[in-house]
């Protein structure tokens, strides 16, 4: 092997704690705000996602037939 081919685990960087410490908040952030951004752009479709799902079932539905929710909490699935 020549000298200026070193395996990829010798040619790593070293950090120092901190420095691994800062990069998992800098991930952690990132990852919240891609959430954050996904949950705001589903939320201001709602109300298509929901038709979206809810399309077969309505397809085989009798006409003028509705869901009945058995629980409180089941009518905020598909607002």
């Amino acid at each position: 092997m020549s000298p200026d081919k070193q395996p990829a685990t010798e040619s790593m960087e070293k950090q120092a704690l901190t420095e691994h410490l800062r990069d998992l908040r800098t991930s952690l952030i990132r990852s919240l705000i891609a959430v954050a951004i996904g949950f705001g752009v589903s939320y201001y479709f709602i109300e298509q996602i929901g038709v979206w799902f809810l399309h077969p079932l309505f397809a085989v539905l009798p006409k003028n037939a509705s869901l009945i929710f058995t629980s409180y909490q089941e009518g905020f699935f598909f607002i």
